[in-house]
């Protein structure tokens, strides 16, 4: 898998959806994405258009998902909301 994403892109969008979601049974809801982590804090999760990211230890992440298609929604979408101005 080729590196489409960079940890401090993915971290960004991160902490805006904790900054500026609802609450959701997962965690906080911003734009179609949800955000968690685990309990230590050390994995964060992105997860939304049928794609679960996970992000951690020495800033790896993997993207689960089905189709490509998931995977294009959902980098559209963390894209647009790392460009989002707050």
């Amino acid at each position: 898998m080729k590196n489409e994403l960079d940890g401090k892109l993915i971290l960004s969008v991160y902490e805006k959806i904790i900054q500026h979601g609802e609450d959701h049974e997962d965690g906080k809801l911003y734009e179609g994405i949800c955000a968690f982590s685990d309990i230590d804090g050390y994995t964060v999760y992105l997860k939304g258009s049928g794609v679960l990211l996970r992000f951690g230890f020495h800033n790896t992440y993997h993207l689960d998902y089905q189709h490509e298609k998931n995977k294009d929604d959902f980098i559209k979408k963390i894209q647009f909301i790392a460009n989002e101005e707050h």
